[in-house]
């Protein structure tokens, strides 16, 4: 075992993240699940990132932490950007960072801080080539559902099926196309670049989504968040794929851009067993006024504990009012906060269910937790995750908007209600939960995938 260990600690590991939560976030938790075996890892996220960061946990501010080390490189985009353009952001990001990446490989060699393996974001195809080049082990990170790679590695399939066209345009056909056995069908309205009324961001994300394509056909190791278990099936379609999840933080810093309100665990602590609807919606999710009063409204009417994380950002850039009277009204039931220790919570007694955005990274936080989903997505891949929460794994239901494209409160508060009231729902997120569990303990196909990789950066 001794040598097993030493072993280990030659293997220096560089991960590059994409620059947005979403991406950083499963990347930390990577980083701390290969730092536990006691390999060398080093995080290359960006300055504005890294300043994001350290805002939010303090304790990250350092040479390293809990053996991760975090490496800052420029973004390209003035200091004064806010960053929410992801267009402009992912172009510059795709000219400098390469430059700075290659410079970091270089000197970590020259300082005989030898990098064996890099294992970058699927949408970093550079990275495998300056790997190559420096003739270092690589892999692929896949941070997104396995639904969502599935519809990505089948573009060609889905065109050939009318559900989308050579542009990856959505068809008005309502054609269905069954990529995996343990997958919901694929319909127009999942297609994850898609972006109606958008043109222009719908061609840059479907180029994204075939680049990922192409990039993941070229890389020997594809590492993902998911277990085995969660849709067996689709490792038919992707030969080279090693899920590692589910990946969790464990009470380390999650790599949330927010400071977390831990007062939200005390509150917990004082509310009954399987109470408490959790709300959430990610780090990008916006919405109007008028839906905030709905949601506001429907969780009011629903009479029981919430939780609310109310981002500083979520109607446009600013922060949401409630009604006139509500936070009075709700004084006693309800908890808002900008900003949640998710897993924490989630994991806490008292929640009773995740009304939820969708985003992957929530969604594998709720089914480690064994939580039923009320879905209400936001973009992207984020209406596919909701296919397969609602039909696919069947943990959850999902919100309809009316005529006008809101959500009522009456709509929030029927489906909550059905939600919590539905065993079979329960049952299902109790299973998942379990099979979660076991994936990532001893002999589950989660440890056993990442043995096999630690395998592989060893020859």
């Amino acid at each position: 075992m001794e040598q097993r260990h030493v072993q280990e600690n030659s293997i220096h590991v560089l991960l590059v993240s994409y620059p947005i939560q979403g991406h950083v976030a499963p990347f930390i938790k990577l980083a701390y699940l290969f730092a536990g075996r006691g390999i060398k890892v080093t995080l290359v996220i960006t300055e504005f990132v890294h300043a994001s960061l350290v805002a939010a946990h303090p304790e990250l501010d350092g040479e390293q932490y809990d053996q991760v080390r975090l490496v800052a490189v420029p973004d390209g985009l003035p200091k004064e950007d806010v960053r929410n353009d992801e267009c402009k952001m992912g172009e510059s990001v795709f000219k400098v960072m390469p430059g700075h990446v290659e410079n970091l490989l270089n000197k970590a060699n020259l300082e005989g801080n030898q990098v064996t393996c890099v294992i970058a974001d699927a949408v970093f195809g550079w990275a495998l080539e300056i790997a190559e080049k420096m003739e270092l082990k690589s892999a692929l990170f896949w941070p997104s559902a396995p639904g969502v790679l599935a519809l990505t590695l089948n573009i060609r399939r889905l065109i050939e099926a009318g559900v989308i066209d050579s542009n990856g345009t959505p068809t008005m056909k309502r054609n269905k196309v069954q990529l995996s056995s343990d997958l919901p069908p694929v319909t127009s309205a999942d297609i994850v670049w898609s972006y109606p009324g958008n043109e222009s961001t719908q061609k840059i994300m479907f180029q994204h989504f075939f680049a990922i394509h192409q990039n993941v056909k070229k890389s020997d190791w594809l590492l993902c968040n998911w277990f085995q278990e969660l849709n067996p099936s689709v490792g038919d379609l992707v030969p080279n794929m090693f899920p590692l999840g589910p990946l969790l933080a464990n009470g380390k810093p999650a790599g949330n851009f927010w400071p977390e309100d831990s007062t939200c665990l005390g509150w917990l602590n004082r509310q009954p067993v399987g109470s408490v609807v959790y709300v959430a919606f990610g780090s990008s999710s916006m919405f109007s006024q008028h839906q905030i009063d709905e949601l506001a409204l429907g969780l009011e009417l629903l009479g029981r504990p919430f939780l609310w994380v109310n981002r500083s950002d979520l109607i446009n850039g600013s922060s949401a009012k409630f009604p006139d009277g509500y936070e009075k009204r709700v004084a006693n039931h309800g908890k808002m906060v900008h900003w949640a220790p998710q897993e924490k919570v989630l994991a806490h007694p008292a929640i009773a269910c995740f009304l939820t955005h969708c985003g992957w990274n929530s969604t594998m936080d709720g089914i480690s937790m064994g939580v039923p989903f009320l879905c209400w997505p936001y973009f992207a891949d984020q209406f596919y995750n909701r296919s397969c929460i609602c039909n696919g794994y069947k943990v959850g239901l999902c919100l309809n908007p009316d005529d006008y494209g809101i959500v009522t409160r009456h709509e929030i508060r029927r489906k909550l209600d059905g939600l919590l009231a539905d065993e079979g729902i329960k049952a299902n997120a109790t299973k998942l939960k379990q099979m979660a569990e076991e994936s990532i303990s001893g002999g589950g196909s989660s440890a056993n995938n990442l043995e096999r990789f630690i395998e592989h950066m060893k020859q």
